[in-house]
């Protein structure tokens, strides 16, 4: 049986993860903290609103990989590599992934390397510079490199 701070950090916890999407790990290092170092404890916290629906790591893989796509205009790559991170099995980036519209991140990434373009008028090095600034934000260098050329192409 646990005591009451036990079940009052659960409660802060449930609360939490019902107002927004949370990983297991994020949820983990959370208790850690409020739990002062309980590692034990912490892990059942987290097996407790697994559990219970609270977290989920496949859906926040999937709102997270949704929201750095079309609000912050990442790609694929970036938003596999950070949820990685953060400890989400490879099958779940997969699906989460699956869910995100080619067609839309495609435009993500042209809307995002024109706004760049604008920035970079008149530099010798536009090219280089529109292909190193897609890169770092995700895309693939076969993506990358089809667009910027067309986005050269338009002037």
């Amino acid at each position: 049986m646990h005591d009451a701070n036990y079940r009052k950090i659960l409660s802060s916890l449930q609360a939490q993860c019902s107002k927004r999407e949370y990983c297991r790990s994020d949820v983990f290092r959370k208790a850690v903290e409020a739990l002062d170092g309980d590692r034990v404890s912490a892990g059942e916290l987290v097996a407790s609103l697994v559990e219970d629906k609270f977290v989920d790591d496949l859906r926040y893989a999937t709102a997270f990989a949704r929201d750095k796509a079309h609000l912050s205009g990442w790609g694929p790559v970036k938003i596999s590599y950070l949820l990685s991170g953060k400890g989400i099995a490879k099958e779940d980036i997969r699906r989460a992934l699956e869910e995100i519209d080619p067609d839309a991140l495609s435009r993500k990434m042209r809307s995002v390397l024109e706004a760049k373009r604008k920035s970079l008028r008149g530099d010798p090095q536009e090219k280089l510079k529109l292909l190193k600034f897609a890169l770092s934000r995700g895309y693939t260098y076969e993506s990358v490199s089809q667009a910027v050329d067309d986005i050269l192409a338009d002037r």
